[in-house]
């Protein structure tokens, strides 16, 4: 990479240390007074609630900085994760004062300040280079009389040709500083940008599998089960054309039927193999394949659906396995005569729950189908929640996030 020359300079570095410091300036008041009032009031019932207030527009003031930045400085600062909206304003309040991100951008304020002042002095140091330089012409012409010559009068456009050559690279140093500053204290902490970069490689690694899934079911489907289709077809004729021009062999008749036999037990095999991989009712989505799955059920199934949109295939994978998990476990293992199964979902969540008028206690034991679905959900950072008491009845709730 080729260096810049000493005395290069970008426009945009310069343009920030000096229309960047009024933002420091307001962004400074604006944190002092936050601490200030934080501090004041820590003693009253309206401290904490004051504070919280604070820390959610500190949180706010970190998006014109990283415009900034981005627009002037070319540096790309990714903002980090949303606040939590927890339920209640106890909740919410908590989730303020423990917002990292705020406390964050409330210390990038408080140090945006000094690198600001310092950064208008170095674009400043041109004007007393200028000075400098022309010292004893200006020591001349403000003061009367003789004025012998001195050490200073060399030493000072000695000085000023100093500060000049220091210019660019007090700017660029200034400027890289703000850079770093920003990088560190207005985008994601470095565990939230591992956590980002995992659910990335989780989204393209659960997608990457679906689709390989997606692909194998349909050869599967498409090519082998077809070709053992075609080859029971095949025995059939071979049976038929044996019993119209051949005389009956007994051992040749158990040969044909027993390879019949063996040709529908692996189709049926095959077919539920491919319907394990990918379920099939799925390509025309959940309010497709939920109703599908009902019906199927032992247990008369009362179904309410309420999807607005389709969410993640992965996603929609997950809610199948979960409804059809969770129907089969009734069917074995409930006495139950009544169930409900219903889908809602929120601008993010997805939430599946099944109500069964059985006796209760559904346990998540390991090794069966409740903690598999606990495992399954986790994958997807989705939760299970098993209400079961003792004479029912049993309500068993999966939630999972639209989109991964």
């Amino acid at each position: 990479m080729r260096m810049r020359r000493w005395w290069a300079v970008r426009p945009g570095d310069v343009a920030f240390l000096v229309l960047g410091l009024p933002v420091a300036l307001l962004g400074a008041a604006y944190a002092l007074a936050a601490l200030y009032a934080g501090v004041l009031l820590s003693l009253t019932v309206v401290g904490l609630p004051v504070t919280a207030l604070a820390l959610t527009g500190a949180r706010q003031l970190g998006l014109p900085n990283r415009w900034l930045t981005g627009r002037l400085l070319d540096e790309t600062v990714p903002a980090p994760g949303p606040a939590a909206r927890p339920h209640g304003a106890t909740a919410r309040i908590r989730a303020a004062l423990t917002d990292t991100v705020a406390w964050r951008t409330l210390g990038y304020l408080l140090l945006r300040l000094p690198l600001g002042v310092l950064g208008l002095a170095a674009v400043l140091l041109p004007l007393g280079s200028a000075w400098l330089l022309g010292f004893p012409l200006w020591l001349r012409l403000l003061e009367d009389g003789p004025h012998p010559a001195t050490p200073l009068d060399l030493a000072a456009p000695l000085l000023g040709l100093a500060l000049f050559a220091l210019t660019p690279p007090l700017v660029r140093l200034t400027a890289d500083a703000n850079r770093r500053l920003a990088r560190h204290l207005l985008g994601p902490a470095r565990t939230q940008q591992r956590v980002q970069h995992l659910e990335a490689a989780r989204h393209t690694l659960l997608t990457t599998g679906t689709e390989r899934l997606r692909r194998l079911e349909r050869d599967l489907h498409d090519g082998t089960q077809a070709r053992l289709v075609a080859l029971a077809i095949t025995l059939s004729l071979a049976d038929d054309t044996l019993t119209q021009h051949a005389p009956a062999d007994p051992r040749l008749r158990t040969l044909l039927d027993r390879a019949r036999t063996q040709t529908d037990d692996t189709i049926a095999e095959l077919r539920a193999l491919t319907q394990g991989l990918r379920p099939t009712g799925l390509d025309g989505g959940l309010p497709e394949a939920l109703p599908a799955l009902a019906a199927g059920c032992a247990v008369p199934v009362t179904l309410h659906l309420d999807l607005p949109r389709r969410p993640d295939e992965a996603v929609e994978q997950t809610l199948w396995y979960c409804a059809a998990e969770l129907l089969t476990n009734i069917t074995k293992h409930s006495t139950a005569t009544a169930a409900t199964l219903t889908l809602t979902t929120t601008p993010t969540r997805a939430r599946l729950t099944l109500h069964d008028n059985g006796p209760g206690g559904a346990t998540p034991t390991p090794g069966h189908g409740l903690h598999g679905l606990t495992t399954r959900l986790a994958a997807v950072d989705g939760t299970l929640r098993i209400t079961s008491p003792p004479g029912g009845p049993t309500v068993i709730t999966a939630e999972l996030p639209l989109t991964l």
